[in-house]
Formats: structure tokens, sequence, C-alpha cells
């Protein structure tokens, strides 16, 4: 092998280094945020927090079940599977930050979020899981509410937005509804992140601190603080109105938000009986060349300025 060819070998190398790090580089972006809270923390308290769990456990973890996740999607792509799941708790939880790791490697065409606004007043009379019912999967497809019709227990019934009648009847008929959904079948699961009232003080002031994540503070979520005890009697009679056997709760300690995040998905993984889909070698064609093609020069003024 010549020194040139020597050298190109190498420039191939470091390329294809640096496009897989800058994959990985996306899960550490999000970490970011970790980071940023944890100087909060610092800046708040008197002491610096306790590392939960070491940093490269934790990433060798959440990159081998994300690996994990891509094998589950082509499982639900293959056999035409319909996927649902519910993600439910208190604001802050840490509901999000799941969702995140859980879609972040995969087909958004195949693994989507439903994340739906306020009713609005068309939608207000309807039957009530009217507007769920369209974001439900198709086959191949896997879909992520965070919250759902849930908010019906918790939200609606706390703030007043329903009457203790419309509850009643929500808890008489969300176990036929899912039944139902179970049979026609729709793998359900539902997940209920669970934090304490000082983890999600804690969570709140550094949100009033952080100008980046203010926009994530309603005056809604402020409103909450104040009906701690009310979301905490209404969560424990929505499990048992709605823990049953065809679709039970699952309860994710999630004070510890990289814990939570490992537990949840591993957890996931284990709810579905998914293997391992073989896909043919993909052979990448020779590019055809044209002799007789020109490419034609882009103007200098439509280039985005390079300022980094």
């Amino acid at each position: 092998m010549t020194e040139h060819s020597l050298d190109d070998a190498q420039a191939i190398h470091d390329r294809i280094r640096a496009e897989m790090l800058d994959g990985f580089d996306e899960e550490l972006e999000l970490e970011i945020d970790d980071d940023r809270l944890d100087a909060l923390t610092n800046e708040m308290s008197d002491h610096s927090p306790a590392e939960t769990i070491e940093r490269r456990l934790y990433f060798k973890e959440l990159f081998r079940l994300q690996g994990e996740l891509v094998k589950l999607q082509s499982w639900v792509q293959q056999n035409k599977l319909k996927v649902v799941v519910i993600f439910e708790g208190r604001d802050s939880a840490g509901k999000g930050g799941v969702i995140k790791r859980i879609t972040q490697r995969l087909n958004p065409r195949v693994c989507r979020v439903a994340a739906l606004p306020a009713p609005n007043e068309r939608e207000r009379t309807q039957w009530y899981f009217q507007r769920y019912v369209s974001h439900l999967p198709a086959g191949g497809e896997i879909v992520l509410f965070d919250r759902s019709w849930y908010n019906r227990a918790g939200v609606e019934r706390v703030m007043g937005f329903c009457t203790e009648d419309d509850v009643e009847e929500f808890f008489r008929s969300v176990p036929e509804f899912e039944r139902m959904l179970v049979r026609s079948g729709i793998i359900l699961v539902k997940y209920w992140f669970s934090i304490t009232d000082e983890a999600q003080h804690l969570r709140f002031s550094m949100r009033i601190a952080d100008p980046l994540k203010q926009w994530k503070l309603s005056p809604m979520d402020v409103e909450a603080r104040t009906r701690w005890e009310q979301y905490t009697k209404a969560k424990e009679a929505m499990l048992e109105h709605t823990h049953i056997p065809e679709a039970p709760w699952h309860v994710v300690q999630a004070v510890d938000k990289k814990k939570a995040r490992l537990n949840c998905i591993a957890h996931l993984l284990e709810q579905l009986p998914y293997q391992e889909v073989e896909h043919p070698p993909v052979v990448l064609p020779a590019r055809v060349r044209n002799p007789d093609y020109h490419r034609t020069p882009v103007p200098a003024e439509m280039y985005v300025p390079e300022r980094y």
C-alpha cells in the first residue's frame, strides 16, 4: 500500500470516527441539562449532591438499552404489532426525559409521541376518549403518550375542570376501554413516575432559576404545588380503579432521573417478547458517473456564513 493510499485510509477512518462520536454526542447534549441543573443545585444548597450512579455505567447501560430498543422497533415493524405506552406522573417527574431517551435512536415513523394540548371547545363536547383514539397506532407502530386519557383522573379532577360525576363515569369506562384496546391487539403498558414533595419543590425551584427551563413551568404547575395532597389522593383513587390485569400500572421511582430512565426502559423491554430480526446485508452500489454531467456552481450569496 502506498503512502498516499495509507493517508486516504486514515482520512476515511477519522471521518467515520467523527461521525460515530457525533451520534454519541446527541446523548451528551441532553446530559448537559443535567450538568447545568447540578450546578444550580450547588448554588442553592450547602453541599454538592452525591453521585447516584457512576456516569460511565449510566452511558454504557443507556446505549445498550437503546440498542435493544432498535431491535424491538424492527420486531414491532415486521410483525405489524401495535404498542401503546402511557407515561403519567406529577409535573417534573421526568416523563419527558425518559421519552426522549426511548425515541432518540428510533425511527419517528415507527415510534412517535402523542402529547395532546388541552381540549378545544369542540373536543370538550366529544366522547371523552375520542381525541385520544385518533392517536392510537396502526400495525407496526409504537405510540408513547406523554400524559393520556388519565388527565381526567388527575389534573382535570384536582383543578376542577370536570365534575365528580365525570370522574366516576371515567372510572367506570376506563377498564372497559382499555380491555377493548387489548382485545383489538394493542399492547398497552402504563407507567406512573413517582417523586417526593421535596424533589418536585427542588426541580421547580431550579426551573425558576434557569432561563432555559423557565418555559417548562406553567401557571398550572405553580398552582399544582399548593394542591400536593389533592393530587396524591387523586393518584391513589386512579390506581385503585384502573389497575387491571389486562393493563396494570407500573410505578417508577423517579427521584433519581438517571436510574429512573434505565429502570423504565429495561422494564419496558421485558414487557414485549421481541426477538432480533435478521436483515439482509446492505451493499452500496457504485456511483454512476456521467462524463457529460457538469455541476452548476452555487452562487456564493446562497451559502450560510461559516461562523464556526
